[in-house]
């Protein structure tokens, strides 16, 4: 146990290390290399070397019966070049050991900017999501690194913002009903004169707020379902779709116009008979009495195109998008007809985005809303 206890600074130590390690080996490394080969080099050079060298010692004239001199220059270059090669090979001995100690060093400076940025990572929590890298310093990869990290966390703000958004809401909208069940049930008890046709009117009022609770959590499990994308694909015709939509709205008590152009699409069809019922429930419900609604399905520039235009109430131009969130309506000083979710927009959106396609919402100057949605490129057969 104390062993392992001893070993665990050093094991951390080198589990957090491991880069500046391995920079340092490879400076090391390839400094030995280099020394190594410019020894050999420089050895070579002067043993093979290509300019002539001191004259040799003239032979004794002959006839002389005279000792021969020792061949003197041979051995004094011999022990020069020993000489080169001990000392260039203690020389490259010091300077390996100083590339390890500068290598070590630099790679420590070099990866400080990334200590940095790992410190402020590890104290980046879901609820501190504003925090950033901010990195300063020469536009290199690292401060890339840096501000495509800063992109990330404004990216996961967002979402988790929106998300906090989305289920507070979803929360006081479901809490709504609930309240108002339970006090119905309650001023019903409490009354002791209540007679039967009082108690069906309660039940009455408590079994229209639970299918309002049911349309609602089928909404935000549709929803949920758009924001998971596709898992799988058919073929299908976004005028047939919209068609069958149009024959079970029955007499909306408004004109509609349709012009359904054949749409060729892939997708998924439930996904796509609700995006297309939400957008007709919307023209519907915020519409005017005798007022217009338009349709037209169609294939520009070789995609689905489906396009519904309603009359109805002035819409300024910065609440489009607005619209376009979850539980999110539009104050137009006139109650709109049925009991509206404020999600069937959000709906819509969600699942133009699991198929990859762009939706368009534009208000009319004389009132009402324009929604294009438009599906990726129709498939090859």
């Amino acid at each position: 146990m104390r062993s392992t206890v001893r070993l665990r600074p050093f094991l951390v130590t080198r589990a957090r290390r491991p880069v500046r390690l391995r920079l340092t080996l490879l400076y090391s490394g390839l400094f030995l290399v280099a020394g190594v080969l410019l020894v050999a080099l420089i050895y070579f050079l002067v043993e093979h070397s290509p300019f002539p060298g001191p004259p040799a010692a003239p032979a004794p004239p002959a006839g002389l019966d005279l000792p021969v001199p020792a061949p003197r220059v041979e051995v004094q270059q011999a022990q020069d070049l020993r000489r080169l090669l001990v000392n260039s090979l203690i020389a490259l001995a010091v300077m390996a050991f100083a590339s390890v100690l500068l290598g070590w060093l630099m790679a420590g400076r070099v990866l400080r900017p990334l200590g940095d940025m790992t410190a402020t990572v590890r104290r980046i929590t879901a609820d501190r999501l504003d925090r950033r890298l901010a990195a300063a310093g020469p536009d290199d990869e690292l401060k890339e690194l840096a501000d495509t990290f800063d992109e990330l966390l404004d990216r996961l703000e967002a979402a988790f913002t929106a998300q906090r958004r989305f289920v507070a809401n979803a929360s006081h909208e479901l809490r709504t009903p609930l309240t108002l069940q339970q006090a119905m049930a309650e001023v019903a008890l409490a009354d002791p004169d209540a007679d039967a046709e009082s108690l069906r009117a309660v039940l009455e009022r408590l079994l229209a707020a639970g299918q309002h609770q049911e349309r609602l959590i089928e909404a935000l499990l549709t929803l949920a379902r758009s924001q998971q994308g596709l898992h799988h694909r058919q073929p299908l015709d976004l005028a047939a779709i919209t068609g069958q939509a149009l024959d079970q709205r029955g007499d909306p008590g408004v004109h509609i116009e349709s012009a359904l152009h054949p749409a060729s699409a892939s997708g998924d069809r439930a996904l796509l008979e609700r995006l297309v019922a939400n957008l007709l429930d919307n023209a519907l419900r915020h519409n005017v009495p005798g007022g217009w609604i338009k349709v037209a399905t169609a294939v520009r520039s070789g995609r689905p195109t489906l396009r519904i235009s309603n009359s109805g109430p002035v819409i300024p131009p910065d609440r489009v998008h607005t619209l376009l969130q979850p539980f999110q309506r539009l104050e137009t000083g006139r109650k709109a007809s049925g009991d509206g979710l404020g999600l069937g927009l959000s709906i819509v959106t969600a699942i133009v985005k699991a198929h990859h396609g762009t939706l368009e919402a534009r208000p009319l100057p004389e009132g009402g809303l324009e929604v294009t949605v438009t599906l990726d490129e129709t498939p090859a057969a």
